[in-house]
């Protein structure tokens, strides 16, 4: 009977998209409120800077990514044009090419001949899509998907700190922030290394440190800043 079998690599794409997208929310919009609190202002400017953070950088993680798989998607689409124009003008040359990707993986020069006749005869576009330019359709470039998906996970990780800017009491919120948005981080890092199959641990406290480094760092800009100028 055939079997699934599970490899961790299937989940590279849609993880790191998805990791990175929740901790660059948490951790930009942390520190944003860590550092404005630290400035001792008004509750409503803290709760003012925790939205503007959530919805500027939603936008600008859609915008960044629309834009980045926009050209990917543009490389493909040059690319499968160039090799539609080659098949038309010299199938001969795009077979002999074909055959030769099969023999530097094994096959033998027969066999080779026989797997690119087959191939090409069903869909040979399809069969140097994904055999010589290394395309396939689980990989395809889908900007608009990309763009929705790094804006939902970066809304996601800032969720955490605008709604403890809302419930929490002012005089300890930059506490209860960094305490939960580094729990938040820690989880969201073991998580991402356990489907990745690797160690839970490292994979919490490499995220964790990164988050706390950075919520330090603007907690300390906003003391010195917020003193200055009061």
């Amino acid at each position: 009977m055939a079997h699934r079998e599970f490899h961790r690599s299937e989940n590279i794409g849609w993880l790191r998209a998805a990791v990175l997208g929740a901790n660059d929310g948490l951790i930009s919009t942390s520190s944003l409120v860590v550092g404005v609190a630290a400035a001792n202002p008004a509750p409503g400017a803290v709760l003012v800077a925790a939205l503007a953070g959530l919805v500027a950088g939603a936008l600008s993680m859609a915008a960044g990514e629309y834009v980045s798989v926009s050209s990917q998607a543009d490389t493909e689409h040059a690319d499968l044009a160039r090799e539609r124009r080659e098949l038309a003008t010299s199938p001969e040359s795009e077979h002999t090419e074909l055959e030769r990707i099969y023999i530097t993986r094994g096959l033998s020069p027969e066999v080779a001949a026989q797997v690119a006749n087959q191939l090409m005869a069903r869909d040979a576009l399809g069969a140097h899509a994904r055999d010589e330019l290394g395309m396939s359709e689980s990989t395809r470039a889908r900007p608009i998907q990309a763009a929705l998906a790094s804006a939902a996970a970066f809304a996601i990780g800032a969720a955490l700190p605008l709604l403890l800017t809302v419930f929490w009491p002012p005089s300890s919120l930059s506490m209860a922030v960094v305490v939960g948005s580094l729990a938040l981080l820690a989880v969201l890092g073991g998580t991402a290394a356990r489907l990745g199959g690797a160690p839970l641990a490292m994979g919490a406290a490499r995220v964790a440190f990164w988050g706390a480094a950075a919520m330090a760092c603007t907690g300390l800009v906003g003391r010195l800043f917020g003193t200055s100028v009061q």
